[in-house]
């Protein structure tokens, strides 16, 4: 006799993990969500009182390889919160705010305690971010991937009165350009990086340049979300565009939102680069072109807005560390 779980699927297992985790589930449900963990479909209502005009606004990503750093480390509470918070900005610099987050995790055997902590992850940051963790999938698949490896992916859905959109459509030629800062490689390039620096260094090493923080450690550094910074920069300036510093890095994404004939002219001297950045140009040898489309360098999120509100938009958003890195200019 040969049962599900001698293929390598413990269904008694995947519901104590649900179990488990309820309530940490339950405690980032806003007014909204309609249904409890475990139904087929979960239910939202949305309250439309709030909005002239809706829009729906979605996203779906996932943490890449950032995942085999958190293998390395066996540490497992902070690629939840990566996610969640790289789907929070895709949508925020469109100017929608979450309403919910679904996610999905894909292992080959259940590890509970390591799925806990993901979870727990996605929760923690759902809870940041005001969004509800309304549902996901939990999926046990032999053979699929090595033991102790699972993957993630999720998707967000927000929304956003029609006339508030941002989607870059206004910029002007002459606009400037804010940076905000990222908390390292938030969740792009790597796979360069650990070309790079595991060919050289153990996830547990702690080179000097990183001030006592291991490898590991400081690639592990959570993705900021930027959900409440964007609030209060469309609370006092015109901002005229948004852009989420992923995969591309900063020229990548930011024609994204550019207006045709426009550019962005960016003064990469002009903000100082965590020294994770440095140390993987070094050790590898790394041309700037590609520093410059594989990672953020150090700013997570830019603002396109007015010259004449920057030193406004500098004064009100110094505590979050804003500054001036460039500016649009027309395309030669």
């Amino acid at each position: 006799m040969t049962t599900y779980k001698d293929a390598g699927v413990d269904i008694e297992a995947g519901e104590a993990m649900v179990n488990s985790i309820k309530p940490l589930v339950r405690r980032t449900f806003t007014p909204g969500v309609m249904t409890d963990i475990g139904a087929f479909g979960a239910f939202f209502q949305v309250d439309w009182r709030a909005y002239r005009d809706p829009v729906l606004v979605s996203s779906v990503d996932g943490v890449g390889t950032k995942l085999k750093v958190a293998f390395a480390m066996d540490k497992h509470d902070t690629v939840g919160q990566d996610l969640v918070n790289h789907c929070v900005n895709d949508i925020a610099v469109c100017g929608a705010e979450p309403l919910f987050f679904l996610d999905y995790f894909s292992t080959g055997k259940l590890e509970q305690d390591a799925a806990f902590q993901v979870i727990k992850g996605f929760a923690t940051a759902c809870e940041q971010n005001k969004c509800a963790l309304i549902g996901g999938e939990t999926a046990e698949m032999p053979d699929i991937y090595e033991s102790g490896e699972y993957d993630l992916a999720g998707t967000i859905v927000g929304v956003v009165d029609k006339e508030s959109i941002i989607d870059g459509s206004t910029i002007e030629e002459g606009d400037v350009l804010i940076g905000f800062p990222s908390s390292g490689l938030h969740t792009n390039g790597y796979s360069l990086a650990r070309h790079v620096l595991f060919r050289h260094h153990d996830v547990h090493d702690r080179p000097a340049v990183l001030g006592g923080e291991s490898v590991g450690e400081a690639l592990l550094k959570i993705h900021v979300s930027y959900l409440e910074v964007i609030k209060a920069l469309r609370q006092s300036s015109d901002v005229r565009g948004l852009v989420h510093v992923t995969g591309g890095g900063i020229p990548g994404n930011s024609k994204r939102i550019m207006p045709e004939g426009l550019t962005i002219d960016v003064d990469y001297a002009s903000w100082k680069r965590p020294a994770l950045f440095a140390l993987i140009q070094q050790l590898g040898s790394v041309p700037e072109d590609d520093m410059r489309s594989a990672f953020n360098l150090g700013i997570g999120l830019i603002a396109v807005i007015p010259a004449a509100e920057k030193e406004s938009v500098l004064a009100t958003m110094k505590d979050d560390g804003a500054i001036t890195i460039g500016s649009v200019i027309k395309t030669s």
